[in-house]
């Protein structure tokens, strides 16, 4: 029928872009992953940023991946969420990721703060005297708590899927009686995300103030005006991160809120940005390193060209 041509063209539209999105970023991640792991050969070690980013960049590039699956699924072929227990790994693999995405950009926005803030509190001494030691703590206990995230997860989709009356169909579209099982799936998650959002806000405010005292310090003493121009950048390249994960935050809530209706056009723009995400942050996060933007500049060879034409 016309109707079911236009859902079915919209439907190939959707996992056409979203697709395009999904590997761009794997792209963008599995560049930030090699530079790292050819660093990691050749140094025989990792400073605490280059552990945070590697980590940061092998979780994005899987759930993108997990993510890019399932969707393409659920829009083309939903009968094979239907099939046990295909959605269910799925539904906690990916949510493992995705935790593990969000808690351990929180760990780099702390460190960041921590490391490039300048306050005299003896807790903050102590913190940045220390943070190196406490690193690999905060990403052990980061995945520890998404690992048993995504098995609790992996539990309440069974359930779900077995009070599931109205035939196959996504995780999301199930009947009243499945709710009841994912009313505690919602609570935490927003949690969660609410958490990870306050860290951020707060590690990039106090980060923003430290930077812009410090530069007022600067202008009254004359000082160079090249260090300047580093702390303003490393103030934008933070503003940058702070409204890129502000709408990620907005858009995610959204999702929560209208989940039911994840085949609306009116959520169209929410999907487009959410699988943007991963990769658009991840390329602040090389270009504000002067390394791997370095590194990608020279591995691009339209970039390439221009350079050699000057």
């Amino acid at each position: 029928s016309p109707q079911q041509s236009n859902v079915t063209s919209y439907g190939a539209t959707t996992v056409a872009i979203i697709t395009l999105e999904a590997f761009a970023g794997m792209w963008i991640n599995a560049f930030l992953v090699c530079v790292l792991c050819i660093a990691w050969v050749k140094k025989k070690s990792l400073n605490s940023n280059e552990k945070i980013l590697l980590l940061l960049g092998c979780c994005r590039f899987c759930s993108l991946f997990l993510s890019w699956i399932y969707y393409f699924l659920a829009t083309l072929y939903p009968d094979y969420l239907y099939v046990q227990p295909t959605q269910q790994l799925l539904v906690s693999f990916r949510s493992f990721f995705n935790y593990s995405d969000l808690w351990v950009s929180d760990c780099l926005c702390v460190f960041y703060c921590i490391k490039i803030a300048n306050f005299r509190n003896s807790c903050f001494i102590y913190l940045k005297v220390k943070i190196d030691k406490i690193v690999p703590w905060l990403l052990l206990g980061s995945e520890i708590f998404s690992l048993v995230f995504g098995i609790l997860l992996y539990d309440i989709s069974y359930k779900a899927q077995c009070n599931n009356s109205t035939g196959p169909g996504n995780l999301w579209k199930v009947n009243i009686k499945a709710d009841e099982h994912f009313f505690p799936v919602y609570f935490v998650t927003v949690l969660g995300f609410v958490t990870s959002f306050t860290a951020v806000v707060s590690s990039a405010l106090l980060l923003l103030f430290s930077l812009w005292r410090h530069k007022c310090r600067m202008q009254t003493n004359s000082m160079n005006s090249l260090s300047m121009d580093a702390h303003i950048k490393a103030m934008k390249s933070i503003l940058s991160f702070l409204v890129t994960y502000s709408i990620n935050f907005i858009f995610f809530i959204v999702t929560m809120i209208y989940s039911r209706n994840r085949g609306s056009p009116k959520m169209f723009i929410v999907y487009i940005f959410l699988y943007a995400f991963p990769g658009l942050h991840s390329i602040i996060l090389i270009l504000s390193n002067p390394k791997l933007e370095k590194t990608l500049v020279r591995i691009l060879p339209c970039v390439k060209c221009k350079v050699c034409m000057k």
